[in-house]
């Protein structure tokens, strides 16, 4: 079995993770840090999120900065601005037994004018939005002249949010000697354009078997019943795991608003989080949610990109997701930090052909609770 120590991660940063409770690289970490750590290289990797690439390159990339050199040295780009800052955490955090590497995030929803102050600070890792960080550039704010890696992750939601021009663009700023690291779900037309362009021809390329990207600690569970007893079922789960903490996933913000509702009602301690909130509003309920004020968080997929609490304990979908992948975000939301954790679906007769290709395509086994 393959340790950080085995893959060539310094002694500091193994303290880190040990502290993290991560402990046994991913299988995207097993074959990306050997391909990056050390190495001056553009790199694909194809992966689902919840596969752990945050280390997978936040670990190579942090070797690679020069702590005595305050300018910027790497740059990240991310497709929301809880996927960016949630990145930036653990980069933090990875740091906190090694040597002093200072790294800032900007993205839209924040002020700016701060952003601007925060950056004339040391910053040698710059994690940011393609849009903020565009607007930055306009106001000659940030110099991009002396980035060595440029990692694009989740490049395929990046062009879906219709960021394509910006990438191109800091890709052109940041050209001569760096290095692109590009992660992506997905290989659409769009992104092997992007690598055919801008990549080189002989980067490794990775991608990691879908039967591979699930938590093993995740005990995946379903009950069989009709939409009118989904709710009946859920409180009686909830009331079973007594204060454990956790998600509820709905498809559509209406459903979103409708589930919450109906759990206020029966005093159930829950906060509801969609895509249709203004920032500041998204940003007050993930606070109370961490803090614990709130037990439950009720949740779309979109709204929920980048949500890292800590101690949960349960996901469950009250219907499952649109997509496969989907199922792998939401699902990782538990069992971290070497913890147990329980995926609980609630389906209806239709959806066990969906459930049975979930098994399939993601090598895991759901159990009948019901």
């Amino acid at each position: 079995m393959n340790t950080f120590k085995d893959l060539g991660i310094a002694e500091g940063y193994l303290k880190g993770l040990a502290e993290l409770g991560i402990q046994i690289p991913t299988d995207v970490q097993v074959q990306t840090i050997p391909k990056l750590l050390g190495k001056t290289t553009d790199f694909i990797g194809q992966a689902q999120t919840g596969t752990g690439k945050t280390a997978a390159f936040g670990l190579p990339l942090l070797a690679t900065v020069d702590a005595k050199q305050s300018h910027i040295q790497a740059v990240v780009l991310a497709p929301t601005r809880e996927l960016a800052k949630q990145v930036q955490k653990q980069l933090f955090r990875f740091t906190k037994y090694a040597d002093k590497i200072f790294s800032e995030v900007v993205c839209g929803g924040d002020k700016i004018d701060r952003q601007i102050e925060a950056l004339k600070r040391p910053t040698q890792v710059l994690v940011a939005t393609p849009g903020r960080l565009m607007d930055l550039l306009r106001r000659k704010a940030v110099d991009l002249s002396q980035v060595k890696i440029l990692v694009l992750d989740e490049a395929d939601e990046m062009l879906k949010l219709g960021f394509r021009d910006d990438i191109e663009s800091v890709m052109k700023m940041t050209k001569g000697g760096r290095n692109i690291w590009l992660f992506s779900a997905t290989m659409p037309g769009g992104i092997k354009k992007m690598i055919g362009k801008h990549l080189s021809a002989d980067a490794p390329f990775l991608k990691i078997d879908k039967k591979h990207i699930v938590n093993p600690n995740i005990r995946h569970q379903y009950i069989l019943c009709k939409d009118g007893e989904k709710r009946d079922h859920i409180v009686k789960f909830l009331e079973d795991c007594g204060e454990q903490r956790g998600l509820i996933f709905c498809r559509t913000r209406a459903d979103t608003i409708a589930f919450g509702k109906e759990l206020e009602v029966l005093d159930i301690s829950c906060v509801v989080l969609h895509g249709d909130l203004m920032q500041t509003e998204r940003d007050k309920i993930m606070r109370m949610f961490k803090k614990e004020r709130a037990r439950i968080l009720v949740t779309t997929d979109i709204a929920a990109r980048g949500i890292d609490v800590e101690g949960l304990s349960f996901v469950i979908h009250h219907q499952l997701p649109e997509k496969n992948e989907y199922y792998t975000h939401r699902s990782g939301r538990t069992a971290r930090a070497g913890k147990t954790g329980v995926s609980l679906a609630l389906i209806t007769r239709h959806e066990e052909k969906q459930l049975v290709r979930l098994e399939k395509q993601l090598g895991i086994n759901f159990r009948d609770v019901g």
